[in-house]
């Protein structure tokens, strides 16, 4: 792309759209499309428009008293775990999208503690960001007034709620669940358990474990034995959890809170001489990667993770250029029929 003449920088608000596209040497659809984070311009191009509008203040009118307030080209990103495929996938697809349009980002994990969270979101405001990214939708209330006050781009990700702070874009765990468990139980499946983290301290695990009980429900069973495991490594809590199962009513499906905890659970069943599925049946969730090598097909559901990371960038990006995308963008699962289960 071969950029134009390029104006003196001016006060926010004063550069209309027609000056960054002939500064750009682009049409003003390429600018409206690179600042909506839209399909159909290349990347390099889309990375010069958004330099350009920066070097020339440009901003919408409506919007740049907000935008104004901070010239920082840092964003803010909190994840509970970067020990985990479903949250790297994530990030994956937001940081090349933010780097390609000049923005830095800074992560921090919480350990799924809200305190920490907060803290952590203080600190960063007090930088001057120029968004800030969230995991989930569930948050300290006070956490939520002060983002609101200070009028930042938020976009939640990995969950989605009708009352996002800003924007959100992730999926329906408590739909995914019952997707799920209602698969499971039309396959004959009537003593169910389910392995994951204490209730209350992963909110998307409480959904989908509310959603598996609906299923199971309206197929007249009621309850469906929660097994607790602490935090750790995902395949060892598999393992822990197929063993706490010795000591409870046996099970005749398993349900684990992700895919590599699955794949502990099913080796735990090995250990112990039983087959899968003849014996018992071995459920994950987000269809990750481990499971496209694995000798037997698992049951789980597919999650969108890396669209969840780029179209929530896309949307952040247009948010900081004056675009209001869509407030909740619900992407959908794909459930995954496999072979650690029973056949109909």
């Amino acid at each position: 792309m071969k950029v134009g003449f390029l104006p003196k920088k001016s006060v926010p608000g004063q550069v209309s759209i027609k000056e960054v596209a002939k500064a750009a040497n682009v049409s003003l659809m390429t600018v409206s499309r690179s600042m909506r984070g839209l399909n159909g311009v290349s990347d390099e191009t889309r990375r010069q428009v958004l330099q350009i509008a920066r070097d020339l203040n440009y901003v919408p009118n409506h919007n740049a008293r907000a935008l104004a307030m901070t010239n920082s080209s840092l964003i803010g990103i909190s994840l509970p775990t970067l020990f985990n495929d479903v949250f790297a996938d994530i990030l994956l697809g937001m940081r090349r999208t933010f780097e390609q349009a000049g923005y830095s980002s800074l992560v921090q994990t919480t350990d799924y503690q809200t305190d920490r969270e907060t803290s952590w979101a203080e600190q960063l405001l007090a930088w001057r960001p120029a968004a800030i990214i969230l995991t989930g939708v569930d948050h300290d209330p006070k956490l939520r007034e002060r983002l609101q006050a200070e009028g930042l781009p938020v976009l939640q990700i990995w969950d989605v709620t009708p009352d996002p702070i800003d924007i959100c874009v992730g999926i329906d765990h408590y739909a995914a669940g019952l997707d799920l468990g209602q698969y499971v139980a039309g396959l004959g499946y009537r003593k169910p358990a389910f392995v994951g983290p204490q209730a209350g301290s992963d909110p998307r695990a409480d959904k989908r474990f509310a959603g598996l009980s609906a299923a199971f429900s309206f197929a007249g069973i009621n309850g469906i034995d929660r097994i607790v495991v602490e935090q750790d490594n995902a395949f060892l809590m598999g393992h822990r959890g197929f063993e706490a199962m010795r000591n409870r009513p046996t099970p005749d499906v398993m349900f684990f809170l992700n895919d590599h905890m699955a794949f502990g659970g099913m080796m735990g069943a090995e250990r112990a001489g039983l087959l899968v599925p003849q014996d018992i049946g071995i459920v994950g969730f987000n269809g990750l990667d481990l499971t496209t090598v694995l000798p037997a097909k698992m049951t789980t559901i597919c999650t969108p993770r890396r669209q969840i990371g780029l179209i929530g960038a896309r949307h952040l990006l247009a948010r900081l250029h004056g675009v209001t995308p869509e407030p909740v963008t619900c992407l959908p699962c794909k459930l995954v029929a496999g072979q650690t289960t029973q056949q109909q």
